[in-house]
């Protein structure tokens, strides 16, 4: 038997071709838990990865959302950030698994997702330069970890901690696009090993894509210190 990670249910692993062969993965979540966390499937935005099927046809354009066009319509951020690519859609549930993870110290939590994020990396990401988004030192202090470098951790390959963050930014939802657009607060700057990332693919680990702000500033440090190209990956979008 195992036990849920979130809600320690006892549980059984549903026997499957996979699991008679013995290539299954290891289950970490019960059935309803699993059921509760979105997958994103189907079409999606081919910059940030937002499932098409969660807002209307207007919103789109060919293969973007409109936020990604806005962002690609500013000469300050244009072709910063390549793609991200997220396992689940953002809903209360995995809001609420976060929460517990990032604020109630539950950082055993994002061990359950070490199969699926090793997925996305292999087959999107494959030999880039994993760095995790960093937390500021006093939030760092307070949580006594930091949840991007754990979910970064979970790709068995070597992390590199190209990025310090010097501001601990307003909260990027709050702010209107316009002001995400405009920002001109440096919230990032290289840190000591940032030449390990001169010329290379880099793939940003963060926990939640919300508006793409922080992310595109951390992309734009790297880019500008000669990093080919900068990705991300998510958990939530």
């Amino acid at each position: 038997m195992n036990y849920c990670m979130y809600c320690d249910e006892g549980f059984y692993e549903t026997v499957s071709w996979s699991f008679v062969l013995g290539i299954a993965g290891d289950m970490h979540f019960c059935e309803e838990c699993s059921s509760s966390l979105e997958r994103i499937e189907g079409e999606i935005c081919e910059i940030c990865g937002r499932s098409f099927s969660l807002f209307p046809e207007q919103y789109r354009q060919e293969n973007r959302c409109n936020d990604c066009i806005r962002w690609e319509e500013d000469d300050n951020w244009r072709g910063v950030l390549v793609k991200n690519r997220s396992l689940y859609v953002y809903n209360d549930f995995l809001k609420e698994l976060i929460s517990r993870l990032k604020y109630r110290g539950d950082a055993e939590l994002v061990k359950g997702f070490r199969q699926e994020l090793r997925k996305i990396y292999l087959h999107e990401f494959k030999g880039f330069v994993v760095v995790p988004v960093p937390l500021s030192q006093e939030r760092h202090y307070e949580r006594g970890f930091n949840q991007a470098q754990l979910l970064a951790e979970l790709l068995g390959v070597d992390v590199v901690h190209a990025l310090k963050r010097v501001l601990h930014e307003k909260k990027q939802s709050k702010k209107s696009r316009q002001e995400r657009l405009e920002m001109k607060e440096t919230i990032f700057e290289l840190a000591v090993d940032a030449k390990l990332t001169k010329g290379k693919c880099v793939v940003l680990v963060d926990d939640v894509y919300t508006t793409g702000a922080t992310l595109r500033q951390a992309a734009r440090v790297l880019k500008e210190a000669s990093a080919l190209q900068v990705s991300s990956m998510t958990l939530g979008r």
